[in-house]
């Protein structure tokens, strides 16, 4: 049977019409199931608790499960990459922070762009790292500190959690600013490594806030700064670094991604959920208790401020010369 043109031309546009509606209903009716969020670290860390914070305000929120998975391995890649070869469908998510950032660099071998292959969705928090010494520590300020430094190039040894983290990092961009020598000793962990502070067998260490926090507060260690650029509510006597080094500036930081190609309907549902959450007292409560604070940021906001940080630590990958395999 012959179908009339009129007809056919109905169906044709039907046809192409089609894959739009599907995605249209499919965001509305997002999330239909539990949705898996993929946490590159073992449980009971730092990012593994942002993880399941966000995770029970974002199932009260759709009214769905929003499962952590803890997937440890090649400093988080194993977990970045299992959501890259997800599908976009809004059901698998990351838990993104700075590792993501830093491994763009240091690993020369990945599988996956992480800037290209994951699709931001919102920032969660930022979190400053404090410079701490031992008490016995001849410097008690952080000027005394560099003066300290200049006077005994090398002699100085900088604890950190591993190569190629956050706290090595640290350590090579304050050497950078301050135009001082020190000597990368990294441990595996930062348990060992503020255990070995507290005993001084090394001198100094950048380390998170949450870890670092309830020594500081028992006088086992001493904090000469922060490394955000405002003084933290948790510690508002301590300056920051920038305070004496100007432009010195850097947080841990988390946020959700999701495969790339998810759609733009369910990425916005998930960042206004998420957004919605950080301006609760409740949300911002709980994150100041691990020396955070909120980032309130869109999906777009959010891919610029990882772009920025891959590149900012890029630098001081390359000028330290790290890498991983």
């Amino acid at each position: 049977m012959k179908l009339p043109r009129r007809r056919l031309l109905r169906m044709a546009v039907c046809a192409v019409a089609l894959p739009a509606v599907s995605r249209v209903a499919m965001a509305q009716t997002y999330p239909a199931r539990p949705v898996r969020v993929i946490v590159g670290f073992p449980p009971a860390g730092g990012s593994d608790i942002v993880a399941r914070l966000m995770g029970q305000s974002l199932a009260e929120g759709f009214g769905q499960p929003f499962v952590i998975e803890n997937r440890p391995g090649a400093n988080s890649n194993m977990g970045a990459e299992a959501v890259v070869r997800a599908a976009p469908d809004g059901y698998t998510l990351l838990l993104v922070g700075i590792t993501n950032a830093i491994n763009a660099t240091s690993y020369d071998k990945l599988n996956f762009k992480f800037i290209r292959d994951i699709t931001p969705v919102a920032a969660i928090d930022g979190v400053p790292n404090i410079m701490l010494v031992h008490p016995s520590f001849p410097a008690k300020t952080l000027p005394e500190f560099i003066r300290y430094a200049e006077a005994s190039p090398g002699k100085i040894n900088f604890a950190s959690e591993g190569t190629g983290g956050i706290g090595q990092l640290l350590g090579e961009l304050f050497k950078m600013t301050a135009g001082i020598n020190m000597v990368h000793v990294p441990y595996r962990g930062v348990a060992l490594a503020l255990t070995d502070l507290m005993g001084a067998q090394v001198q100094v260490m950048f380390a998170s806030m949450p870890s670092a926090i309830p020594h500081v507060r028992a006088g086992k260690l001493r904090a000469l700064a922060v490394t955000s650029a405002a003084r933290s509510e948790a510690l508002p006597e301590v300056p920051t670094v920038g305070e004496f080094l100007p432009g010195f500036e850097a947080i841990t930081w988390h946020g959700i991604g999701a495969p790339k190609g998810t759609s733009a309907a369910i990425t916005s549902q998930l960042n206004n959920e998420i957004n919605a959450a950080l301006t609760s007292p409740v949300m911002k409560g709980r994150l100041a208790d691990l020396g955070g604070t909120p980032l309130v940021l869109s999906p777009s906001e959010f891919g610029m401020f990882i772009a920025a940080e891959t590149e900012k630590w890029g630098k001081v990958i390359r000028a330290a010369n790290i890498k991983l395999e």
